[in-house]
């Protein structure tokens, strides 16, 4: 089981009023920033902690149904401003959420369970996600909530940009645009001193390079993509652009609920059997959903909004 500092995870509401009391209270280090508007005209936040050129930028909120990102973000916010040994040379900027749209709608900010957590969920299609929208869409077509983000690593040019992440059960690791030889270590002592499983075999970096336990590097722009037929492409994903500055990107996933199942190096007795259930599994599940949503189209008034249109995508 993971310490949790928190019984809940904090809302964007929270989020800006916590870091606007910290911009007030130390108004010559912090500076905090409107950046841009989300497609319903909330307001994108930028955190500055610190003057230095040179800049790490850490983005939470990227995927809605990942609350973690926004309270790791603001505890990472107070170590930095508390510790002048973090600014040394380095200016830090918090954009606290990348998708507030995405947020206003998924509703389970104290999930006791996984059922409790699916109650409330909600994740966009693919092309309204802010880092992976330029995987599917053409420039001219980019959600506001891309072109703020990557207008921010534009001005910044930051040496590192950190990506906060989540998934629902497992464990934690991290995804990097450009190797960091020695990173699996220290990375693993972090998570166990949290009581975090490294989760060796994530499903989202299947087939990219292992540069250690829990460390994958994604394909590079100009090579080839591990699963083609998937629609989104980290290649061509806002990850990408802190490289247009000599950059790098870290993604880090840190799990809701913790699973020691996950560092297990043990093979399973029958990998093709368990894959050929869970598919029937998940194509059976999948056309209930479907039959469900062919009941309830003709009974839907008004255009089409972003749940019905993640309901699609969810289904392909």
């Amino acid at each position: 089981m993971s310490l949790l500092p928190e019984p809940r995870y904090p809302s964007v509401p929270e989020l800006v009023s916590a870091v606007r009391e910290l911009a007030a209270h130390r108004p010559r280090l912090c500076g905090l920033e409107e950046v841009g508007a989300s497609r319903a005209g909330r307001p994108l936040h930028l955190l500055s902690v610190g003057h230095a050129r040179r800049a790490v930028l850490v983005v939470a909120g990227a995927h809605a149904n990942e609350p973690t990102g926004g309270a790791t973000l603001l505890s990472l916010v107070h170590r930095v401003a508390d510790d002048p040994r973090l600014r040394a040379g380095v200016s830090w900027h918090f954009l606290l959420c990348a998708d507030p749209d995405g947020a206003s709608l998924h509703v389970t900010p104290a999930p006791r369970s996984l059922y409790d957590y699916h109650l409330g969920f909600f994740r966009p299609a693919g092309p309204e996600q802010p880092e992976w929208s330029p995987s599917v869409l053409p420039p001219e077509l980019l959600p506001p909530e891309t072109r703020a983000l990557t207008a921010v690593v534009a001005a910044l040019r930051p040496y590192l940009q950190v990506s906060l992440h989540g998934t629902e059960l497992g464990g934690s690791w991290v995804q990097l645009t450009r190797d960091v030889p020695g990173l699996a270590e220290p990375f693993r002592k972090s998570a166990a001193e949290l009581h975090i499983p490294v989760e060796t075999g994530a499903c989202d970096a299947a087939g990219w390079p292992v540069s250690g336990p829990g460390v994958r590097v994604m394909p590079a722009p100009g090579t080839d993509p591990a699963y083609p037929s998937l629609p989104d492409d980290a290649r061509h994903s806002t990850w990408y652009e802190a490289h247009r500055h000599g950059g790098m990107t870290a993604v880090v996933e840190v799990p809701m609920w913790a699973s020691d199942l996950v560092d297990d190096p043990v093979p399973h007795p029958d990998p093709a059997g368990a894959q050929r259930r869970l598919a029937d599994r998940l194509l059976r599940d999948a056309g209930r959903v479907e039959a469900v949503l062919a009941e309830a189209l003709p009974r839907l008034d008004g255009p089409e909004g972003p749940l019905l249109r993640a309901a699609r995508w969810g289904l392909g």
